[in-house]
């Protein structure tokens, strides 16, 4: 493996950056923004769907004897 100087500058520079961020006088970054959902509508549909596809392959509850009063 060879020595690649510009390699090692971009090393040393990232360790720095990111010690640097650790530091009580970093500067602070806002968060971004949340974002609005984009599949949302057909998450639903395609919950309906599935929902109404579960129903339809249910098996049904056994239907038991029921004694006879006489």
């Amino acid at each position: 493996m060879t020595f690649d100087p510009i390699a090692a500058g971009l090393a040393v520079q990232a360790a720095r950056a990111t010690a640097g961020s650790a530091r009580p006088d970093a500067p602070v970054v806002p968060d971004p923004a949340p974002r609005a959902p984009r599949w949302a509508g057909a998450r639903l549909r395609s919950a309906a769907v599935l929902h109404g596809l579960a129903r339809l392959v249910e098996p049904r509850p056994a239907e038991t004897c029921q004694p006879s009063r006489g």
